[in-house]
């Protein structure tokens, strides 16, 4: 269900958050959403990552009030007081740059006074002011996108939904895109956005990861990088044995993951390295302990550990979601090897 507006349409900073609470949506005998919950913060940017068929265009139509879920509750602001860009760029091909945002203002009761001084001001800022007489449909995809989201914002909307803002825009309109989303959250708005590059998703406040509908992993991305558990260690060959089922190439090196040892199991303990390195006087000798009480080998002052199968390296938000893809997929490994081995 939908639950009504907190109150009439106003500044977005009257209400705590927009978003969804235990929602599942399904099509058929398919989940596409099971039992999420998202908030999104006024004046805030939230990111929501994932692959194909994670689920993401299906929290966005929700959030966008597209599409209804099956269970669940969704808290949304009136539906004047939603900007929403598809995953394709919701433009009229065959409008002017102009027409389009004098369109979409009409559609949202903008004042045409209000609407032509926003729309002066944010094709300026895009780099789209010299085109405002040109067809929608003759515009580069860089130059459509940041269209669309000049449209989907010229309401100055409490909340803002915008599908794959970015996904195959060049470098140069990529910044001013987010030009355009910083602008949206300044204005009060809670800015929600889907994407396929985590290290944009790094730039927003907080990062929902979906898989297969499911929540995967959420909070800040320092959060989410802190609660990765295990070690992350890089090397240029890829590993052997059961080791490569933890492995994954990045940036033409392998990636590889080591669980956090159970309970009962033998931890690695290196208390000195002295005899191992005795010309690299770079190497910090005194044993390091995580916050688990583990420990862990020495690390270089540019965080790279020594000795071992690769080098330790301090992972990043695209680290931390593919472990928790890893994760997932061993554990349900696991648990179809046990119950194979059971019958």
């Amino acid at each position: 269900m939908t639950a009504p507006s907190p109150g009439p349409a106003g500044p977005a900073a009257a209400v705590e958050w927009w978003g969804t609470e235990d929602a599942c949506v399904r099509y058929g005998d398919k989940l596409a959403l099971d039992h999420v919950t998202f908030r999104a913060l006024p004046g805030q940017v939230s990111a929501v990552v994932g692959g194909d068929g994670a689920g993401r265009t299906t929290l966005l139509r929700c959030l966008a009030g597209a599409l209804a879920v099956t269970s669940g509750r969704v808290r949304l602001p009136p539906p004047l007081r939603i900007g929403y860009l598809p995953a394709a760029s919701g433009i009229y091909p065959d409008l002017s740059v102009d027409e389009n945002l004098a369109f979409r203002a009409t559609a949202y009761q903008v004042p045409a006074a209000v609407a032509r001084e926003r729309s002066a001001e944010f094709l300026e800022r895009a780099g789209l002011s010299g085109a405002r007489d040109r067809l929608a449909g003759r515009l580069s995809g860089g130059m459509r996108q940041k269209l669309g989201v000049i449209a989907s914002m010229l309401h100055q909307p409490d909340l803002l939904v915008l599908d794959e803002p970015t996904t195959g825009v060049d470098p140069v309109s990529r910044a001013d895109l987010w030009w355009l989303i910083a602008q949206a959250a300044a204005n009060g708005a809670a800015v929600v956005f889907a994407t396929s590059y985590l290290d944009e998703a790094e730039r927003a406040l907080d990062v929902l990861a979906l898989d297969a509908g499911r929540e995967l992993a959420s909070g800040t991305p320092e959060e989410i990088i802190a609660a990765m558990p295990g070690t992350l260690r890089v090397s240029d060959a890829r590993p052997a044995g059961e080791a490569r089922q933890r492995a994954w190439r990045r940036g033409g090196r392998w990636r590889i993951w080591e669980p956090p040892a159970l309970p009962g199991q033998p931890t690695r303990h290196i208390t000195d390295l002295r005899h191992r390195n005795p010309d690299k006087t770079d190497v910090i000798m005194t044993q390091a302990r995580d916050e688990s009480g583990v420990l862990r080998e020495p690390e270089r002052p540019g965080g790279e550990a020594v000795g071992g199968a690769g080098r330790a390296v301090a992972p990043d938000l695209q680290d931390a979601v593919t472990v928790a893809i890893l994760a997932r997929e061993l554990a349900a490994g696991s648990g179809q090897a046990e119950g194979g081995g059971s019958r």
